[in-house]
């Protein structure tokens, strides 16, 4: 019994300790992009000693595809789930797109969208890195598409949904792009706008639009 207390409070602590510096890489990440996140460069920002840090990583590598889960696990948080209490169709498609936004302007990280700074940074990097990276993107995409596939079916809209996800996606990287190089919140406002006329084109209604104001 206490052998296994004492393995507990070592994991408990292992994990807390991982939590809080994950917190500091993601938000570094976000900034410097996940080349210029090292375990000597971490342990200056987040106060961490470079041994525990390598002990809880065990590589760069490591830390970083621990570092890409980790923001994953917040954007899912803070977009694709409480999306979730709207019903599947635009109504979801735009809270998705509402709180994409709304996840990219409260800076969530300090570099904006994780995913946005990140991908540019490895996009021409083969490797388990550059695939994790991806696979999250290509999850967001095909979700965000999977509604707007739904949205059609029922007769909720009219469109190409693959057209009108790459759209819809594209207004919301480059709020975060332009908000970013500007250091203004209006490009959130303008590309909410572009976004509800673009479904309102299609036929979206009006009760399901309104869930996309800024």
């Amino acid at each position: 019994m206490a052998s296994g207390t004492v393995l507990d409070g070592r994991r408990a602590r292992g994990d807390a300790s991982r939590r809080i510096v994950l917190q500091s890489a993601t938000d570094l990440a976000s900034v410097e992009g996940l080349d210029g996140l090292t375990i000597g460069r971490l342990a200056d920002a987040s106060g961490s000693s470079k041994s525990s840090i390598a002990t809880l990583f065990q590589s760069k590598e490591g830390l970083q595809l621990a570092t890409v889960a980790a923001a994953r696990e917040i954007f899912v948080a803070r977009i694709v789930e409480p999306a979730r209490a709207q019903p599947r169709g635009v109504r979801r498609v735009a809270a998705l797109l509402h709180n994409a936004l709304s996840y990219s302007k409260d800076r969530v990280f300090t570099g904006g969208c994780f995913f946005a700074a990140t991908a540019a940074d490895v996009d021409s990097k083969a490797g388990p890195v550059r695939d994790a990276v991806r696979e999250a993107l290509t999850d967001w995409y095909g979700y965000v598409e999977a509604q707007l596939r739904h949205a059609v079916a029922a007769g909720e809209i009219d469109a190409d949904a693959e057209v009108l996800a790459f759209e819809l996606i594209a207004l919301n990287e480059e709020a975060n792009s332009r908000s970013l190089l500007l250091a203004d919140e209006r490009p959130y406002a303008v590309a909410a706008a572009a976004m509800r006329e673009r479904l309102r084109s299609a036929g979206a209604s009006e009760a399901a639009l309104a869930l996309l104001a800024l």
